[in-house]
């Protein structure tokens, strides 16, 4: 989808560790970008509100959140955080500090519908009817694009805290304060980390530890082909910088579906089907300029 120059929009890309702020027409148009620390929640909020008073010039506004965030417009809580579990978030107001501060449109999405959108609108899912992103990091959400507009319904996507079947003589608890043993339970970064003792990004190649993520990951994503027919499958986050685990996660992928699925796109077509995003980190804030497009009627 092609940017319109001269036209500004902001985005915001909310997280756990930090918030990326950007005023941009689109990717190849980026006024000013900055990248804050995630402290308390008026310090960081207050941050950017006064980056974006420095370039006031936009013309709406976009948010990607963690969450969970109450996205339903007609909620009083709309745009309120709800069970962070960031200490001293919960029930933080986004939406309102950037609706007091700036007389333009605001709208407010998760984190990864944001990257999905924006993925949809100039990455990897141009072109597509249905989108999935799946990103693995930190933890582990998922978000969609359906015909241009952000998955919802009576509350935004879990992906996340599904449940898998486990490995077998896989004993790990899980990670998840609320599950244990859900999909991020058992297979985001920290998971990894808590039950191989060390981080993700510092076991070899080689390491048995890859092919237990990779089937973990593969399961999640049968179960999402099999519900949501995505057009294609993204994968982002700091554990998909891993290069490696996307030929496992294909190749586990077509073993689960097991022929049952006859399109060649998967069949024949996998590696262009199950790919990383086309805006590598900047999918989140991207998505949230996207947002912001969309929330100013474009």
């Amino acid at each position: 989808m092609p940017q319109k120059p001269g036209i500004y929009y902001a985005g915001m890309e909310a997280g756990g560790t930090k918030f990326i702020c950007m005023v941009a027409a689109g990717p190849d148009d980026v006024r000013a970008q900055i990248t804050l620390p995630t402290t308390k929640p008026e310090e960081t909020l207050g941050r950017a509100v006064s980056f974006f008073k420095a370039h006031e010039t936009f013309a709406a506004l976009g948010i990607g959140t963690f969450g969970p965030c109450e996205l339903n417009p007609a909620s009083p809580a709309y745009g309120r955080l709800s069970t962070s579990i960031k200490p001293g978030w919960k029930d933080a107001d986004l939406l309102g500090a950037f609706r007091q501060a700036f007389d333009v449109p605001v709208g407010i999405d998760t984190d990864v519908n944001a990257a999905a959108l924006g993925e949809y609108t100039w990455g990897a899912g141009q072109g597509m009817d249905v989108v999935l992103y799946l990103t693995v990091g930190t933890g582990i959400g998922g978000g969609g694009v359906i015909n241009g507009r952000a998955m919802h319904g009576l509350f935004h996507p879990e992906m996340g805290h599904i449940r898998v079947p486990r490995t077998d003589g896989d004993r790990f608890a899980g990670i998840c304060p609320y599950h244990g043993d859900c999909l991020q339970g058992l297979a985001s970064g920290p998971a990894m980390e808590a039950r191989w003792g060390m981080p993700a990004a510092e076991l070899p190649p080689d390491h048995p530890a890859w092919e237990m993520e990779a089937h973990y990951l593969a399961l999640a994503v049968h179960n999402y082909i099999c519900i949501l027919s995505p057009n294609r499958v993204i994968l982002g986050g700091g554990v998909m910088h891993q290069g490696h685990l996307f030929p496992l996660i294909r190749e586990q992928v077509l073993r689960l579906l097991n022929g049952y699925i006859q399109f060649p796109t998967i069949l024949e077509k996998i590696d262009e089907y199950i790919v990383p995003p086309a805006l590598g980190d900047r999918a989140g804030v991207l998505g949230a300029i996207a947002l912001a497009r969309q929330t100013a009627g474009e």
